[in-house]
Order: structure tokens, then C-alpha cells, then sequence
């Protein structure tokens, strides 16, 4: 009955989210395997596990190929990684384009427990700047809204390292 009961109240919730007509794309719903940095995730979607990039959000960088780790980085990931530990249930809501360059599936990430924004709230709170890439654009005013807050109350990054992609030397 229990797991019933569950399933009900996660399919009610899909539903509800998916109608709400914040972002075009139906939600889905995934368990997250781990970090991958500030802005990615794995995430097991069935059979499959994927490789999640956070849309409108952009944190400092600690795993690009072609860059040196940035200032905030390890401290962005890490906040990703206590707000997501692996086995947390997401909805991923979906926008525009459903992948980036690299392949990766492009999400806006919902804690299905609490309903936490994860991708607003990293904002929020300083792990990460807001990024609008056309034609994905169902929460920019918000994370524009959240990164001019953390900016104006100095939190995270912008206290640390004065702005997002600062390289890491000197604030090692």
C-alpha cells in the first residue's frame, strides 16, 4: 500500500509540474548517481544513467579539458554534491533543446522530496551565476533575479573571487 501510495503521489506530481507550463518539455523522473562537477550530474533514468547539465546556470570550472580550475569551483561541486548525494530522487524538467554540444541532457533539477530548486538555489546562495543560452530561457528571470541577490548581499563566489571563471591562482 505504502509503495502504491508513493507512486500515486510521484505520478500526481509529474503531472502537476508538467502542466504548469513553466517549461515546454514533459518532466521526467531520475535517481542521481553522483557530481560530476558544479553544474553536472549523472543521473540513473531507467536503464540508462546520463550525463545532466543544470540549464541557466554556469559555477566556476574544476574538470574542463581545455581550462585550470577556477576559484569556487571545488567549493560549488561540493554544494551540489551535499544538496544531491547519489540516490536522491529529481524531477528533471526540460526546456528548449533537449541536449547540449556535448551530449549531455539539459535539465532545470527539482528534489522530489522538498521540491527544492536545485538549480535556483546554487544561484542563490553564490555557488553559481546565471547563464541564459537562447532558446532555453523558462527560468532566466528568476536566476537573473537570484544572481543580482547574491551579488548585491557578496555571497559565494562573488564574496571570494569577485565574479564567475576567475582562475584559482592566488585564492588557493
Amino acid at each position: 500500500m505504502k509503495t502504491f501510495f508513493i507512486g500515486l503521489v510521484v505520478a500526481v506530481t509529474i503531472i502537476v509540474l508538467s502542466s504548469c507550463g513553466q517549461n515546454p518539455s514533459p518532466a521526467g523522473l531520475g535517481t542521481v548517481v553522483g557530481v560530476i562537477d558544479g553544474d553536472t550530474v549523472a543521473v540513473a533514468l531507467g536503464d540508462t544513467t546520463e550525463s545532466v547539465r543544470l540549464l541557466g546556470i554556469d559555477t566556476p570550472e574544476t574538470v574542463h579539458p581545455d581550462r585550470p580550475p577556477e576559484c569556487f569551483g571545488k567549493e560549488a561541486s561540493a554544494r551540489l554534491a551535499l544538496l544531491l548525494p547519489p540516490g536522491t530522487a529529481v524531477l528533471l524538467h526540460r526546456d528548449v533543446e533537449p541536449r547540449d554540444r556535448y551530449g549531455r541532457l539539459l535539465a532545470y533539477l527539482e528534489r522530489l522530496n522538498d521540491g527544492l530548486n536545485i538549480n535556483l538555489v546554487l544561484v542563490e546562495q553564490g555557488f553559481a551565476a546565471s547563464l541564459h543560452i537562447d532558446p532555453n530561457d523558462g527560468m532566466r528571470r528568476d536566476l537573473e533575479a537570484a544572481e543580482s541577490r547574491a551579488r548585491a548581499d557578496q555571497r559565494g563566489l562573488w564574496a571570494v573571487c569577485g565574479g564567475n571563471h576567475v582562475p584559482l591562482e592566488g585564492f588557493g
